[in-house]
């Protein structure tokens, strides 16, 4: 299981021994952050949000839980107050979010799920590690070319006012 950021950079990451749960991301998100992410978006938003509060009310008092886009769909019993989608039509910070970030993110991490099933935990974990160092550094460069393209466009356009 991993953790991403909406600028699809993975911030951490663990093995789970089965099917994914709500105490895995639960586990993940307060032992690995200091402080709860103000945003968790997940596709079973709606019961990790019941979960947590109930064992660290304290830690997770500023957390907005919710589920993606591509997930609510699915989830015909639960609130439409879990609903990502209902919160960006009037929080423009929300607005901005990728919903959808682990996602995508996540179907490159299947490139390398069957080398890792042929692995022993101490090699798979070896492997999963370089494998997101690499995307992130990959990420990160992207962005930072994307940042330098805006500011020569920036530089351009002042440059085509001062003239």
């Amino acid at each position: 299981m991993a953790f991403w950021c909406p600028h699809l950079i993975c911030l951490g990451f663990h093995k789970i021994p089965r099917a994914e749960g709500r105490n895995d991301v639960f586990s993940g998100l307060y032992v690995y952050f200091d402080e709860a992410p103000e945003v968790v978006v997940y596709d079973f938003a709606c019961q990790l949000s019941d979960y947590a509060m109930a064992r660290e009310p304290e830690f997770f008092k500023d957390t907005l839980f919710v589920v993606d886009e591509m997930h609510a769909k699915g989830h015909s019993s639960c609130s439409q107050a879990s609903f990502s989608s209902n919160y960006m039509q009037c929080s423009p910070r929300l607005q901005e979010v990728n919903t959808s970030a682990a996602e995508c993110s996540n179907s490159g991490l299947s490139r390398i799920r069957k080398s890792v099933s042929y692995m022993g935990q101490n090699h798979a974990i070896l492997l999963t590690y370089v494998y997101i160092c690499v995307w992130n550094r990959r990420r990160e460069r992207e962005l930072q070319k994307k940042k330098e393209k805006e500011r020569n466009q920036l530089q351009i356009t002042v440059n085509a006012l001062v003239l």
